[in-house]
């Protein structure tokens, strides 16, 4: 609808992926948890991630990423030290509209 999204604004589409904590990762994180953050950083650097972060309470983590596809989007993922390791035991990936001011999406 016309007017719908003000001006200056857009909604980008990204990718939330939602990664579960498997029983024993308090264990098994520490001795990745390095190669793990570097990388987050890396792809955060380059544009890739939006935005990543661990819930407080051990459950699992939430990451907003830019890739074409959801496939790409799980591929980025299982790619990671933590899915590999066993950190991360499962994950979900769904479309996130990210409000976004059209400055910030110029200079992504």
């Amino acid at each position: 609808m016309a007017g719908e999204i003000p001006d200056g604004l857009a909604i980008e589409k990204v990718w939330a992926v939602e990664a579960k904590y498997g029983p024993d990762a308090a264990e098994r994180r520490p001795a990745v948890r390095s190669e793990h953050l570097s990388r987050i950083a890396d792809l955060r650097a380059t544009g890739v991630i939006v935005e990543a972060g661990a819930y407080t309470d051990m459950s699992g983590s939430l990451v907003l990423l830019r890739a074409a596809s959801e496939e790409e989007a799980l591929s980025l993922v299982r790619a990671d030290i933590y899915f590999r390791s066993g950190v991360w035991t499962d994950v979900r990936v769904r479309a996130f509209g990210r409000v976004a001011r059209l400055d910030e999406l110029a200079a992504d």
